[in-house]
């Protein structure tokens, strides 16, 4: 099985869950002993960073690898520590790949002719994860330089088996900038998405979606409804879930009827969660990783009993 999202929704019909876990470690919020024994193996602190980056995404790759069926690293909080961070960056992603996860490098990239060939060439690993240095299944992509941004990342991605996601409407508020702006009546946003979905009507998998998907945030519930019907083959990356705000019924829009065709994103909410009172007193600093997992279960739980991906658990 090559095509992505016919991997991706075996792999959310295998976990029962469409909850996607980010990978995105902070230095002052990470567990002190992680932090303290980085520095001790280490001689800079630099590499001090990277080296707690790689274990603490790890160890949360092994907690939620049985519960969720895909994990997305955000490469700048791994590329601002220079070359030792994006050896971690690589490291993290191979792990999470062993251990049978999809992984979406989320690194926004976005440029054209060759120099989005080279990108494309390297983070689109797609079915085979030696086919790119960075072994990513799928990658979120900017597509504000126009269409011929993303044409060489689609034809990457449809030879390897491998996914994008576009920046169609993003969660932060300040996304109406231009997002909204409207050409000849229709807002900017709907024009992104009728590219992403026209890439997507000839590269269509037996699941029914296509391999270019959408980001669509969570905290825009009436857009996000809107594009999954203006949308029909295009799978959604939908951030914006617990710490900025959104819960399941802002998401419940991004489904289609089999409770297919959404990722649901947590990322500060699941990898700090011994941090938020909802779970500090029944967790210790040391029990991190329990935390980890008891808010991964519950968001899985929140989405099973309040969209349509809870058809998923029958």
């Amino acid at each position: 099985m090559n095509h992505y999202t016919d991997r991706l929704h075996a792999a959310i019909a295998d976990r029962k869950t469409p909850a996607l876990v980010g990978l995105d470690p902070r230095l002052d919020q990470l567990p002190e002993s992680v932090v303290a024994a980085a520095r001790s193996r280490t001689a800079t602190e630099t590499d001090a960073a990277a080296s707690a980056f790689d274990e603490f995404c790890s160890r949360i790759i092994d907690v939620v690898a049985p519960l969720v069926p895909a994990v997305k690293p955000q490469a700048a909080f791994f590329e601002q520590y220079g070359p030792a961070g994006c050896q971690a960056l690589q490291n993290v992603i191979r792990k999470a790949r062993n251990a049978g996860l999809i992984v979406i490098c989320d690194a926004k990239r976005g440029d054209i002719g060759s120099t989005a060939e080279a990108y494309a060439s390297a983070y689109l690993a797609g079915a085979d994860p030696d086919a790119a240095i960075w072994a990513a299944d799928a990658l979120t992509v900017n597509p504000y330089l126009g269409k011929d941004t993303l044409e060489p990342f689609v034809k990457v991605a449809i030879e390897r088996g491998a996914g994008l996601y576009v920046l169609v409407r993003t969660s932060n508020p300040g996304a109406a900038t231009f997002q909204d702006r409207e050409t000849d009546g229709q807002k900017l946003y709907r024009c992104v998405g009728d590219v992403v979905e026209s890439f997507n009507v000839e590269s269509t998998g037996a699941c029914g979606y296509g391999p270019i998907g959408a980001v669509v945030g969570a905290t825009y519930p009436a857009e996000l409804t809107e594009l999954r019907a203006a949308m029909p083959r295009t799978p959604l990356l939908v951030p914006g879930f617990g710490s900025q705000g959104a819960g399941a019924s802002e998401v419940a829009g991004g489904f289609d009827a089999k409770g297919l065709g959404a990722l649901i994103n947590s990322s500060r909410g699941i990898n700090f969660a011994w941090r938020n009172a909802r779970y500090s007193e029944q967790f210790a600093p040391e029990e991190w990783e329990q935390a980890v997992e008891a808010a991964t279960k519950d968001m899985i739980k929140e989405l099973a009993d309040s969209t349509p991906a809870g058809v998923l658990q029958s």
